[in-house]
Formats: structure tokens, C-alpha cells, sequence
């Protein structure tokens, strides 16, 4: 029989492998997830759906077949399961006829899909600390937030509820919480994983899909099965020039690596991020990659003033016309509403403008990717915040104090989403208070591969399988 500890040490290809080689049952695995599930759920406060138990359908023939997995309550849609998108505006569902085009490959990859996870209101946040629903904690500290918007999904990975938690990102919202719950959280390019059938777009082309994990080569794999164009894609980004999960253990090659900690809007960075990240700049160099400290030039305030357009369109084009005739605006958040009003004033010429500095920030990263193969930020200025702090339900926050107050606690994480360009965050180190510090590498649009290669070895320099929260499967939702 798996026991929790047994089951919750274990990443997704250790269970997929577990399973193919006959020593445990996949429903052994499932169950151990359904368990930790209904055990930790009333302290985390993750869940939307389920348990499902069974789970939903899954194909025996996949890779990890057999392994759970979690799926966030916002974009990917299973057949017949309600979708809620954290707002109340959603409170009864919307259920689809036909899985998404993510999950029906989550399915081919022999994934079981076991709950739905929250996020915050329409993933407009960077805490999932929905009014529908309540907050979601933090496994390391209660009292803290989980990030966002994948918040649930990362919650009940990090508790070792399940190996893979699916995750979308339109400004961070794989990498914010995979750096405040101690996980891998890999933004792809654009275009990488399809957002199909129901969008062709999300966000102006910002917004991707993927999961956050506890391992590098459970994201390489993933990305191996899932990734590749769909029929009606706007998107569809060039196939690798080999499998994602060989470069785990390729042969390292020096790289030209970029490090910067600067107070880019305003939010000072924690002194404990800042030593963290001067400790892995020094790693690298003795890994034996040439590390310098640098950073782009770029325009933050115009960079913060057409992300806000383009928050603010998105946000009222979504909103507004659930509001037509009828519509209940109480059902919705005050910064949703606030955001929605700020984009219903904007003009195409706003929105042009935005693109316009949009353009201009994507080709100057490019210019920098040009000269260097990685550039190494803290995924966040600070340490994960006390539950309160982004409180999405103030009627007194304007649209742009809104959205800079979301950007600037984790100013280079919104640049990929612009630029189309792969991020990774990961967990490579931890406060003297015991809370995950991620450390964010990003790189040029397309180059996944340099950050998996980069990732994993840096995942041997500083392990961190080790590590538990607070509140973790393996002793059942009672603290350690």
C-alpha cells in the first residue's frame, strides 16, 4: 500500500514510473491524491470542483498514465465540469460540451484530472484571494498568500497533494506562485501550448497555458507532451530541435548570463531576495558561465502605462457585456469593475499606443537576448505576502493603482508576457523564516530549451526535493 510520505516524495515521472513498472496500481496514486485532497483542502482552500473520485478519464497509453493532476478553474475547460472563473458572476458555471485542447492532450498524456483549482476573479490578480470562494493559504504560512492567479493549482502541489497543477499566465501567474509555494513554474513562448478551441487569443497574445510542478524534468516532460499547433491557432511556435526532457541531462555549454536587482517600479526588493539571488549569480559563475550584472534599457513607466491599457481593455472587453440589460454588478469585484469602467473610456488609438510600446519593449529585449543567453531576476521583490494585501474587492483602488500595485511587487515577470519570450521560475532558495525564494531565468522567444538545460542544472547545484511546508500530505494537513 503507497503511503502519503511514499506518495507525496514522488514527482509526476517517478509515480508514471511506478505505474509502468507494475510496483504500484495507478489507482493506489489517485487515491493517495484524493486523500491528501479532502485532508489538506479545509486548511488550503484550493479547491473548486471535485474530489472526483474516480477521476476524470485519462488514457492508459500515455506517458504518465495514471498520475493526478489538478486543473485551474480558468481557461481549460473539462467536458461536463463546471467552470467559474473565481467570480460569483460564474457562481452557478459554465459547463462546455468538449474538453479544451490542453486538456484533452492532459488526457492523451495519461493525466487524471482529480479537482479544479481556484484563481482570482476572471485570473485577475496575482493572489488568489477571490471573494466567491475565499482565499487560498499558503502550505509554508497560513497566513500568507498563495500568488497568483494559479494559486489553488500551486497550493495543493507545493502540500503534496498532487505532482502537477495546471497554470495560465498573463503577467506572471504561472511564476508568481510557483516563487511564493517553492515550485517549477515555466511560462512557454507564445504560441507553444494551444489555447484552442474557444480562443484564439487571450490578453492581446500575453496570456499562455502550462502547469507549475515540483521538478524541472515533470515540466520538460509536460512541455514534450502538450506542446504544438492546433487547427485555428493566431499563435503557433516553431517545433524544438529536440525533446525538451533531453535536454535534462545535455552536456553543459558556458552561457552568457545577465543578472539584474533593480527597484523597477517602486517595490524595493527584500534584502534576503537580493542576497539570494547575488548566492546564485556566484553558483552559475562556478558552474562556469560568464555572469555579469546588467539589465535592459527600458521605459518602466511607459512599459506599467500600456500594460494598464491593455489590463483595462482585456478586462472591459470580457466584462461589459455580462453587464448589458440586466447584468448584476454586485456579483462582480470592485477592481474588476473599476478596470472594466477604466477600458470601456479607451480608444482604439489608446490601444494602438500600447502595442506600439509594446513593439518597442519586445524589440529591445530582443536586442539583449542578442548579446545574452539568460537573464536572471527575482521572480518576486518580496517575500510571499500576508493574505490582505491584494485585496481585489477595494472600491476605493483605482484601475492604474490597481495594476501597478499587481506589477511592480514582481516587475519582470509581465515583460515575457509582452515580449512572447519563455520564463521559468525556481525555488532556489528559502528565507531565514522557512518561506520559498524563486529566482526567475528568462530567455529569448523560443528558447525553452536553453532554460530547461539551465534549470536542471542548477536544480542539481541547489536541490530543493527535500524541502516540505508546513502543511504537506506526507503527516496529513498537521503541521510539522
Amino acid at each position: 500500500m503507497l503511503t502519503p510520505e511514499e506518495y507525496a516524495a514522488q514527482d509526476a515521472v517517478g509515480l508514471a514510473t511506478l505505474i509502468r513498472d507494475g510496483a504500484i496500481k495507478a489507482a493506489e496514486a489517485q487515491q493517495a491524491a484524493l486523500t491528501a485532497i479532502r485532508d489538506l483542502d479545509p486548511i488550503l482552500g484550493a479547491v473548486v470542483e471535485g474530489p472526483f473520485d474516480p477521476p476524470l478519464a485519462w488514457s492508459q497509453d500515455g506517458e504518465l498514465a495514471g498520475v493526478p493532476i489538478v486543473l485551474k478553474d480558468v481557461i481549460a475547460h473539462a467536458t461536463g465540469i463546471p467552470v467559474h472563473a473565481g467570480s460569483g458572476a460564474f457562481a452557478e458555471g459554465l459547463v462546455y460540451e468538449t474538453d479544451s485542447t490542453l486538456v484533452k492532450r492532459f488526457r492523451e498524456a495519461g493525466l487524471a484530472i482529480v479537482a479544479t483549482t481556484k484563481t482570482p476573479e476572471l485570473a485577475l490578480s496575482v493572489s488568489t484571494e477571490p471573494r466567491w470562494g475565499g482565499p487560498v493559504h499558503n502550505p509554508w504560512d497560513t497566513s500568507r498568500g498563495a500568488g497568483g492567479s494559479s494559486g489553488g493549482s500551486a497550493a495543493l502541489v507545493a502540500a503534496g497533494a498532487v505532482p502537477i497543477g495546471h497554470a495560465s499566465d498573463g503577467a506572471g501567474s504561472i511564476r508568481i506562485p510557483a516563487a511564493h509555494n517553492g515550485l517549477v513554474g515555466l511560462k512557454p513562448s507564445r504560441g507553444r501550448v494551444p489555447l484552442g478551441p474557444g480562443q484564439q487569443e487571450l490578453f492581446y497574445g500575453n496570456a499562455v497555458e502550462l502547469a507549475v510542478t515540483r521538478s524541472v524534468r515533470d515540466t520538460a516532460y509536460l512541455l514534450d507532451l502538450v506542446h504544438g499547433g492546433a487547427p485555428g491557432e493566431k499563435y503557433t511556435a516553431p517545433p524544438p530541435r529536440r525533446q525538451f526532457k533531453d535536454e535534462l541531462e545535455a552536456a553543459s555549454t558556458p552561457l552568457r548570463i545577465a543578472v539584474s536587482i533593480e527597484t523597477w517600479g517602486g517595490e524595493a526588493v527584500h534584502p534576503e531576495v537580493r542576497a539570494s539571488l547575488e548566492s546564485v549569480a556566484r553558483t552559475l559563475e562556478d558552474l562556469g558561465h560568464h555572469v555579469e550584472f546588467v539589465h535592459p534599457d527600458l521605459d518602466w513607466d511607459s512599459f506599467l502605462n500600456a500594460l494598464t491599457i491593455m489590463w483595462c481593455a482585456g478586462t472591459s472587453a470580457g466584462v461589459t457585456p455580462l453587464l448589458q440589460g440586466e447584468g448584476d454588478e454586485s456579483r462582480f469585484e470592485a477592481t474588476t469593475l473599476t478596470c472594466a469602467a477604466a477600458g470601456a473610456t479607451l480608444t482604439p488609438a489608446d490601444l494602438g499606443h500600447a502595442f506600439s510600446v509594446n513593439n518597442l519593449v519586445s524589440r529591445k529585449m530582443g536586442s539583449f537576448f542578442g548579446i545574452w543567453d539568460v537573464w536572471i531576476t527575482p521572480t518576486a521583490n518580496q517575500l510571499a505576502p500576508l493574505l490582505g494585501r491584494f485585496d481585489a474587492d477595494d472600491p476605493g483602488c483605482s484601475a492604474e493603482d490597481w495594476v501597478r500595485r499587481c506589477v511592480a511587487a514582481y516587475p519582470t515577470c509581465a515583460l515575457y508576457n509582452v515580449t512572447g519570450g519563455p520564463a521559468v521560475s525556481l525555488p532556489l532558495a528559502v528565507s531565514t523564516t522557512g518561506l520559498p525564494i524563486g529566482i526567475q531565468l528568462g530567455a529569448d522567444l523560443n528558447r525553452e530549451d536553453i532554460l530547461v538545460r539551465l534549470a536542471a542544472e542548477l536544480e542539481r547545484a541547489l536541490p530543493w526535493a527535500g524541502r516540505r511546508p508546513a502543511i504537506h500530505a506526507s503527516h496529513r494537513g498537521v503541521p510539522a
